[in-house]
């Protein structure tokens, strides 16, 4: 498992917004910006995985007929 990967969502996106205001500045060099965008494009990804999973395990809770919250399904596939 990746440093990023053991990120929590919250930690990946702060560390996002760190990172797009470093390159929205403009002081980094071009070697700088590029290692920034990289990780970036990590921690992003990252974030979109975490949601993603985050909304199948909403979409599974399973209701009772007074709609409350029964329990969850597990998802396909897992």
């Amino acid at each position: 498992m990746s440093e990023t990967e053991k990120l929590s969502f919250e930690d990946a996106m702060r560390e996002l917004e760190a990172t797009v205001n470093k390159l929205e500045t403009g002081e980094a060099t071009l070697e700088e910006s590029i290692a920034l965008y990289e990780r970036g494009a990590e921690l992003r990804k990252h974030c979109e995985a975490r949601l993603r999973d985050a909304e199948e395990r909403v979409e599974k809770i399973t209701l009772s007929a007074n709609g409350q919250p029964t329990g969850t399904e597990p998802a396909e596939g897992l």
